[in-house]
């Protein structure tokens, strides 16, 4: 795959994937594309060698994997985490509000997101839905209004003077979005409306709405952005760059060793549900392809948690340690804390910096400042949960948890052609 597709690709990846089931729905169908066969936890499963598999739960997490032709107890597994969700607003169960006029819908915050710049953005809606169907059947779809549905105005500065100095965000008054114009009588139902969407998109006529789970997202498409073109401007990089990159590189490998890929959802709110990393998805999964064998396999294994890091700021470039101020475009991003906020230790780094010098590819390492709270990943939970050898790696962005979100056009490909190497390298450790 070379640099150009690579990115041509992935922003049409980005632009299909707008929720956690988005995402898992779009890498279902580049599996099946390239001949991986789905499998049902509720089945028995019979997995031979040298093929691909790849079981999906909630509709909104994923483990991918390939088994390889040698012995898994014996080779290890190559793996490769990141995680589907990222933080926005969500509707709410009962979310009609009629102000003035206006028809909104009340959120809920999912995640830490950075507030202020959802203000005065082209606002779409998506996610999944569950019904009643016609036949009295209860079904899931997913639903995507792919134009601007919505708008969060912000208040206008002469109405707040203090507005670039003293403005804060109160996340249950002022985040309703804006939907349309409604008469002083109007008892329009949300309901009513996602039901005409489903039936637009789907075919499918809902009798009743049962449930949602709905995410407002930026309508604006993935970009380059730069004089130069240097960079990649998108929402949702943080982290379904990680999950493109690790699909990409399992799809690449030559299949000969064994390779899996976990895209958990509900990182960004702790990772503590079924099919979160707290959870017991992978280890589930594991259990069944290894047997008796899975102890010895992980022994023999290592996973590389990939999700994005922070890039230097040029406008607050003390908020980083001064020898540890990741650039962009200057290759991916080792990071370290001896806290366990990260699970890397000497040996998984010193793996990864030994591939990439192989190929003749950059690296960088990433240290919080002492004196500031580190973020963490999926990386200690999954080290945690199956005892294996981790390293956390991501490539470096700016506006991390925004709205919009920016990455060198350079890093995610090189990640990848490390992350190809690591996942059909015959010895690990």
């Amino acid at each position: 795959m070379e640099h150009a597709e690579f990115n041509k690709d992935l922003m049409e990846f980005l632009n299909q994937s707008p929720t956690p089931w988005h995402a898992v729905s779009t890498m279902k169908r580049r599996l099946d594309a390239a001949g991986f066969e789905q499998l049902d936890e509720r089945d028995d499963w019979s997995l031979a060698r040298n093929k691909g598999y790849y079981v999906i739960r909630n509709g909104s997490s994923i483990v991918a994997f390939r088994t390889g032709i040698g012995d898994v107890s014996l080779n290890g597994i190559r793996m490769v985490g990141a995680h589907t969700d990222s933080p926005c607003l969500k509707v709410k169960p009962n979310p009609e509000l009629r102000r003035k006029g206006y028809f909104q819908l009340g959120v809920e915050v999912y995640g830490g997101v950075l507030l202020n710049p959802w203000f005065d953005r082209d606002l779409s809606l998506a996610g999944r839905v569950t019904l009643l169907d016609e036949a009295g059947e209860v079904r899931d779809t997913l639903v995507d209004f792919q134009k601007p549905v919505a708008f969060i105005p912000s208040l206008a500065i002469h109405l707040d003077r203090e507005a670039n100095s003293n403005r804060s965000v109160n996340a249950q008054t002022d985040l309703p979005p804006v939907l349309m114009q409604v008469p002083e009588a109007d008892t329009t139902r949300f309901d009513d409306l996602l039901g005409q969407q489903v039936a637009a998109e789907t075919g499918l006529k809902a009798r009743k709405i049962l449930g949602y789970e709905l995410s407002f997202y930026d309508a604006q498409k993935a970009a380059f952005v730069g004089l130069r073109e240097e960079f990649l401007a998108s929402a949702r990089m943080d982290n379904l760059l990680s999950c493109y990159i690790g699909l990409q590189s399992l799809l690449h490998t030559s299949g000969d060793e064994a390779a899996l890929l976990v895209c958990n959802d509900h990182e960004e709110v702790g990772s503590m549900s079924a099919e979160g990393a707290q959870g017991p998805f992978l280890t589930a999964v594991l259990d069944r392809w290894c047997g008796a064998g899975k102890a010895r396999a992980i022994a023999h294994s290592m996973m590389i948690s990939a999700d994005n890091a922070h890039g230097v700021h040029p406008n607050y470039s003390d908020r980083h340690d001064e020898n540890h101020g990741p650039v962009l475009n200057q290759g991916p991003v080792i990071k370290v804390n001896h806290n366990q906020r990260y699970a890397t230790n000497s040996r998984s780094a010193a793996l990864y910096r030994h591939i990439s010098d192989e190929l003749g590819l950059p690296h960088q390492t990433f240290v919080v400042r002492s004196d500031m709270a580190c973020g963490s990943t999926i990386g200690p939970l999954t080290a945690g949960n199956l005892g294996v050898t981790t390293l956390d790696i991501g490539v470096p962005q700016f506006g991390m948890h925004s709205i919009r979100e920016l990455v060198g056009a350079e890093d995610g490909y090189t990640l990848f052609r490390v992350l190809s190497e690591f996942m059909q390298r015959k010895t690990i450790f």
